[in-house]
């Protein structure tokens, strides 16, 4: 199983933009964010529909056309962002019913359905707690990649 990066991508493009903003650019386009993240523009814009319905972000269309952020950096929690992007839970049980004659069958589902639950609390309370100001400040301290 291959890990979603789509919560990477989004957070990578809107830590982007809050550069930009804090730089004075307002608006910025696709294929602008799509050379930072080193990726095809289309996926960038995928990305910036999914936040364009969460409102984090706009668009600007006609003459000087192009994305902006629609709050500032500070009041993106990623906790918004993983809402706007990630459309099912961290961990999923059976997709069908597990033999209900095998003991671990019968109450497996029961077991991980609560661990599961909190788990899933954990990264959202995780995730409220960092704002795309936080992830900018701690990529520009980076040095060492």
């Amino acid at each position: 199983m291959s890990a979603n990066s789509r919560m990477t991508v989004a957070v990578h493009v809107l830590a982007w933009m809050a550069l930009v903003h804090g730089r004075g650019r307002e608006v910025v386009t696709s294929d602008q964010i799509a050379a930072s993240v080193a990726t095809n523009p289309v996926v960038i814009r995928r990305s910036l529909a999914d936040l364009r319905k969460a409102h984090l972000v706009t668009v600007r269309h006609g003459a000087g056309a192009g994305w902006m952020l629609a709050r500032e950096p500070e009041a993106i929690a990623l906790l918004d962002v993983y809402r706007a992007v990630h459309d099912e839970p961290l961990f999923a049980l059976h997709r069908g019913e597990p033999n209900q004659a095998c003991p671990v069958g019968r109450g497996i589902q029961s077991a991980l359905r609560h661990v599961y639950a909190d788990a899933e609390e954990a990264v959202r309370r995780e995730l409220a707690e960092v704002s795309i100001a936080d992830v900018l400040r701690e990529t520009l301290a980076d040095r060492s990649g």
